[in-house]
C-alpha cells in the first residue's frame, strides 16, 4: 500500500465534525508501527507532546490544551519563533495554531502520519500553481512522535462565515474562481498519492455503501433504492487526477474589495488524493452550491465542462459519487439540503446538482 493512500483516516475527522465546527484560517487500541500503546497518564515534560499512538488516545488529548501547549511552545522555539504569540484556532479535526500574524502550525498525531505526508507533499506540488492562495510550506518534520507542517497564513475570512452577506454578483464571481482554480488543481500530478488503484476503490466502496449507509442512520426507504441506481449508473473510466476531496465554504476564504467579495484561499489538503474528476463535485454540490443551480452552472462552466455535458447524466454521476464517498452521510445530508419533490435518488439528483439554463 503506498505511503500516501489516504483511506485510513481518523473518524475523528468526518464532514458531518467539520462543518460544525469554526476552520483554522490557512490552515482502535493498536500501537502504531507495532510500538506498544503507553500509559494514558505519563507526565508531559515542558519539551514534548504527549502520547497519542491511538485513535483513542489523540481524542483524549486533543482538546487538552494544558498537555499540548508545553509541546507546541517547545516545537516553536526550535522552529526559531520562540517569541511570536501562539494562539489556537476553534474546531478542526487536527491541532491548529496561529505563529503570530503569518505562519500557522498544523499537528498531526502518530495515527494521522500518512496524512501528514499527504498535505505536505500535495502543498509543495502546488505552491504558486493554483489561481487561488493555498498556503505555501515553511517547514515540516518530525517532533517526537508527532508530525508537523508550518506554513503561511491565508488572508480572508471563512465562505461559510460571509455567504448570506453575499449578493449574486459576488457568489458569480466565486464560483468562476474555484471553478478555474479546480481545472488547475486537476492538473497537478503529486507522485505515489493513493489510492493506488481507482477502480478497485470505487468497487471496495460500492461493496459496503448500504451498510454503511445504514449505519450512519438512514432511512429503509432510501437503502432500498442504492443497489438499483448504482446499477443505473455507468461511471466511465478517466485517467485520474489531484482531488482535494473536501471542498467546502469551511476551507474557502473570501475577501472584500471594491467590486465586492472575492476567493482568496483554498486550504486543507490533508484529504487530497487521485481519483476521477467528478469524484470532487460531491463536495463542491453538497457543501459550497447546496442547491444553488446558478453556482453550480457557473462553477463547472469555468471548470470547463462544456453546456452539453451539464445534463441529468452528470447529476446522476455525482449523486452515484455521493454515496460513494469516504465520508458519505445520505441521512445527515438529507436533514440538511433542500428538500427533493418526492423521495427517490433520482429526485435528489436534480434538485441538490440543480442546474440552472443558460
Amino acid at each position: 500500500m503506498s505511503a500516501f493512500h489516504t483511506n485510513s483516516r481518523p473518524p475523528v475527522r468526518s464532514l458531518r465534525n467539520l462543518v460544525r465546527m469554526s476552520p483554522p484560517a490557512g490552515a482502535g487500541e493498536k500501537g502504531v508501527n507495532g510500538r506498544p500503546p503507553q500509559p494514558y497518564g505519563g507526565e508531559v515534560t515542558n519539551h514534548a507532546l504527549p502520547a497519542a499512538e491511538t485513535e483513542a488516545r489523540f481524542a483524549s488529548v486533543r482538546r487538552d490544551e494544558a498537555r499540548l501547549r508545553p509541546g507546541v511552545l517547545a516545537l516553536c522555539r526550535r522552529l526559531g519563533h520562540g517569541g511570536a504569540d501562539v494562539t489556537r484556532f476553534p474546531g478542526g479535526s487536527l491541532p491548529v495554531y496561529a505563529v503570530g500574524d503569518r505562519l500557522v502550525l498544523k499537528l498531526y498525531p502518530p495515527t494521522c502520519r500518512d496524512n501528514w505526508q499527504v498535505e505536505d507533499h500535495v502543498l509543495r506540488a502546488i505552491d504558486g500553481r493554483l489561481p487561488v492562495p493555498t498556503p505555501r510550506v515553511e517547514a515540516a518534520g518530525e517532533f517526537g512522535d508527532w508530525r508537523y507542517v508550518l506554513m503561511t497564513r491565508l488572508g480572508g475570512e471563512p465562505l461559510t462565515e460571509v455567504w448570506s452577506r453575499t449578493d449574486e454578483r459576488d457568489r458569480d464571481a466565486i464560483a468562476e474562481r474555484l471553478g478555474c482554480a479546480l481545472a488547475a488543481l486537476h492538473e497537478i500530478t503529486v507522485p505515489a498519492l493513493g489510492p493506488p488503484d481507482w477502480h478497485r476503490f470505487v468497487a471496495d466502496q460500492r461493496a459496503c455503501c448500504v451498510e454503511r449507509q445504514r449505519a450512519r442512520g438512514l432511512a429503509p426507504r432510501w437503502l432500498a433504492q442504492i443497489p438499483d441506481f448504482l446499477d443505473s449508473v455507468p461511471l466511465p473510466p478517466s485517467p485520474p487526477v489531484l482531488l482535494h476531496t473536501e471542498i467546502m465554504r469551511e476551507h474557502l476564504l473570501v475577501t472584500r474589495g471594491p467590486t465586492g467579495w472575492s476567493l482568496s484561499g483554498l486550504y486543507d489538503f490533508e484529504p487530497a488524493m487521485m481519483g476521477d474528476r467528478d469524484y470532487e463535485f460531491v463536495s463542491v454540490g453538497v457543501f459550497v452550491a447546496r442547491g444553488d443551480a446558478r453556482f453550480l452552472r457557473r462553477l463547472l462552466t469555468a471548470y470547463g465542462h462544456p453546456d452539453d455535458r451539464l445534463d441529468t447524466a452528470l447529476q446522476r454521476r455525482l449523486l452515484a459519487y455521493t454515496l460513494l464517498h469516504r465520508y458519505s452521510d445520505l441521512a445527515w445530508y438529507l436533514e440538511e439540503m433542500p428538500a427533493p419533490p418526492e423521495p427517490t435518488l433520482d429526485a435528489l439528483a436534480t434538485r441538490w446538482w440543480a442546474l440552472d439554463t443558460p
